[in-house]
């Protein structure tokens, strides 16, 4: 069995300077995710968490520090390298559930895999496939102003793992549903990490997404603390 970390992220600073002041989003943020885990990422807002996560998908650059997700180095990469990484190694589902409007849920699941070239009969198996994981094989022809906010975000998810990536990585994927619909995605979240195999980053609120993890990390002003270690008073090595 590989015990290497699908995710390894070292020393990780990042400063923004507004004016006059430097904010210190990240202060040397170090840890490990094993394949197939899922973790939570828990901290108020301006704590540090969409830098921490923008950074390991390789959206922002950190000042220093190192981030490798499945021995690739997403620190040294160029835009090219970035592109793909994004493309066949890491996937985002966002808040704000990012389909495309005119698009229906099948083709929004399917843009991943158009631009991956995948056989027309290969995607279309694909795409059904995971529109039947995420319980929406009846709305396949449904655009996203016809699903309710549940539904969308379930199409997210799905067009996220179209491409089979290596990580997940979700930024408050419940926070515009409601406490019923948010349990229903989270417990689906879990699910679909399971049955793809899929290790998983998702930034939350949510005590419930908490349970659901196999892991805790808490970050505050800029700092991690690993709750699953039993170290939730100190930061973790590095993270001084």
């Amino acid at each position: 069995m590989n015990s290497e970390p699908l995710l390894r992220v070292r020393d990780v600073h990042r400063r923004f300077r507004t004016g006059p002041s430097v904010v210190h989003a990240l202060r040397g943020v170090s840890f490990d995710v094993a394949p197939g885990a899922m973790v939570a990422l828990v901290g108020r807002s301006g704590s540090g968490k969409t830098t921490l996560l923008n950074t390991i998908g390789g959206l922002d650059r950190p000042d220093s520090g190192t981030v490798h997700v499945d021995g690739t180095d997403v620190t040294a990469l160029d835009e090219d390298g970035l592109s793909r990484l994004r493309r066949e190694k890491v996937s985002y589902i966002f808040q704000s559930f990012g389909l495309i409007p005119v698009l229906s849920a099948a083709e929004n699941v399917a843009a991943p895999l158009r631009l991956a070239r995948m056989a027309p009969t290969e995607r279309e198996r694909r795409v059904a496939l995971l529109l039947d994981l995420v319980g929406l094989a009846d709305h396949a022809r449904q655009r996203p102003a016809e699903l309710s906010g549940g539904q969308q975000q379930r199409v997210a998810i799905a067009r996220a793992l179209a491409a089979s990536p290596r990580l997940l990585v979700a930024d408050e994927p419940t926070g515009q549903l409601d406490a019923e619909t948010g349990l229903s995605v989270m417990a689906l979240l879990r699910g679909v990490v399971e049955s793809e195999g899929v290790t998983a980053l998702v930034s939350t609120h949510d005590p419930v997404m908490m349970a659901l993890a196999d892991r805790v990390l808490r970050i505050h002003d800029g700092q991690l603390h690993d709750e699953a270690a039993g170290r939730t008073d100190e930061p973790v090595p590095g993270a001084e």
